[in-house]
């Protein structure tokens, strides 16, 4: 079959691989969509320690069961249209224990430290496969995996009706953090040095958009850091109000330093929090993408077929796209 194959980093091709199979519990998908995100830029410049190399990439993906294996367990069938969970959580440690899988000691997951979605075919755990509805497209299904990490994220910060909330980065994770809060009767204002992409904050409720938290001169609930970049974390923190709290959402480098007052932090009683990837959040976010209730389409600029995918990643790259998803089976599949 044909792949998206990343060597080393820098050293990234279309190609052949072997086929996969099913191993005991696994099912092989013929994928339909396959989302780029800042993770696959950092495997594919070397900066995510957990990946081995060769790797065929991708984790935010959804197609059709083709293939099942021995011991599979459920009624799945070959044509099933599947969203995929990535996690692959060893189940025996002690993060794993006590219900925190996704901080699990052994922590792997499909198309970061194992082969991913950027193919025509790949093989899952069963178990990390949830049924689309056929109103979705593959497209919204592969969108299911970030509005999952979203949603993770609103659980560690909490959100109530009224509350005044800062949003700093209004690329896709943003913008569906952005809705996530609305959702739960938040006022939100959102941050991107990006103007062009205010717009689309603006069309989906934000109360104020602006390139600069300075400028919106106002003390916030909660603010929520969707950029990974210390500055921006910095001034997310300062936004807040006595009492307030702020989501470290966005990836930093691991070397990455912030500078805060540890005075505000105890006399004001901010709470800082973070969210890593996805927890028992899944089945939500795929009711919310299915029903409507978070809009996913806006979300997706562009289209690939796998041949282009390292035109992709430098799409991705040059911030021109907001969510870039390569289809394998040709961009006119459905």
């Amino acid at each position: 079959m044909r792949a998206a194959i990343i060597d080393q980093p820098g050293s990234i091709r279309v190609g052949e691989v072997p086929d996969p199979k099913p191993g005991d519990g696994q099912l092989v998908i013929k994928v339909g969509a396959c989302g780029i995100c800042g993770t696959d830029l950092h495997i594919a410049d070397g900066h995510f320690p957990p990946t081995p190399y060769p790797i065929v990439p991708g984790h935010e993906f959804a197609g059709e069961v083709v293939e099942l294996g021995a011991e599979v367990r459920g009624d799945w069938k070959v044509g099933d249209r599947v969203a995929v969970d990535p996690s692959l959580f060893c189940g025996y440690c002690t993060p794993c224990r006590s219900g925190h899988g996704n901080l699990c000691a052994n922590w792997n997951a499909t198309g970061d430290t194992v082969d991913g979605a950027f193919a025509e075919y790949v093989a899952i755990p069963a178990n990390t496969a949830y049924r689309m509805p056929d109103s979705m497209s593959w497209e919204q299904g592969a969108l299911v995996e970030p509005v999952s990490c979203a949603v993770h994220g609103v659980r560690q910060i909490g959100v109530e009706a009224g509350e005044k909330f800062l949003v700093v980065g209004a690329g896709t994770m943003g913008l569906l953090m952005q809705q996530l809060l609305q959702r739960g009767g938040a006022q939100v204002s959102v941050v991107d040095r990006n103007a062009a992409r205010l717009e689309r904050a603006t069309k989906l409720g934000a109360v104020a958009v602006s390139t600069d938290v300075a400028e919106l001169d106002q003390r916030f609930d909660a603010a929520v850091d969707c950029t990974g970049a210390a500055p921006a974390i910095e001034a997310a923190f300062d936004s807040l109000r006595r009492g307030g709290r702020l989501l470290v959402f966005g990836v930093a480098p691991a070397e990455a330093r912030i500078s805060l007052s540890p005075f505000r932090i105890y006399n004001d009683e901010i709470k800082i929090v973070g969210s890593m990837a996805v927890l028992h959040s899944y089945g939500a976010a795929l009711e919310l993408v299915a029903s409507g209730a978070v809009d996913t389409d806006s979300l997706l600029t562009d289209t690939l077929p796998l041949e282009e995918f390292p035109a992709a990643l430098d799409l991705m790259r040059s911030g021109a796209g907001l969510k870039v998803q390569v289809l394998p089976g040709g961009v006119n599949a459905k």
